[in-house]
């Protein structure tokens, strides 16, 4: 993003990508690594004290906080793009409840029917299974025969209702 298509400019630009890097919030710690690293907040802002002096200084602060803008924006950009993409598939939980009858897709589940040879002539589902409660937004447990030797937890993706 720093960079013209000749890769010149990229060692002038080192400290500031750093910069912009340090000074996110990390989902998971919830604290800018600036911070963590330093225990301290990084100052963008400052006082001018004299003026000529820092001309300089102040251009470069405003073209850095217009690049975190525009970071921003792409981020944001990004995120709904990725959101969309992810979403196109996923279904809700809230469509289950705590004992419905499930069918299980085996369509991952062909290492553990190693009885039946022939792929072909394996089923699509099997079951029906009940389930046991409902664990996150998009995984539920069920309740498995000791003969289905997996993790009783699975993806809403993996499970379609049982209609007799």
């Amino acid at each position: 993003m720093f960079i013209d298509h000749r890769q010149e400019q990229w060692p002038d630009w080192l400290e500031i990508a750093k910069f912009v890097y340090n000074n996110k919030i990390y989902s998971s710690t919830k604290t800018l690594l600036f911070k963590t690293n330093y225990e301290q907040d990084p100052r963008i802002e400052f006082e001018v004290r004299r003026k000529e002096k820092y001309k300089r200084i102040e251009k470069f602060v405003i073209k850095i906080k217009e690049v975190q803008k525009e970071a921003k924006v792409a981020l944001k950009k990004a995120q709904k793009k990725i959101k969309k993409y992810t979403d196109r598939k996923r279904r809700e939980v809230n469509k289950y409840k705590v004992g419905d009858l499930v069918m299980l897709s085996t369509k991952d589940l062909k290492y553990q029917m190693v009885e039946r040879r022939t792929e072909k002539l394996i089923e699509r589902f099997i079951g029906p299974y009940k389930i046991k409660k409902i664990v996150l937004t998009n995984a539920v447990e069920l309740e498995l025969p000791g003969v289905v030797k997996i993790y009783p937890v699975v993806n809403i993706n993996r499970i379609y209702k049982y209609i007799e």
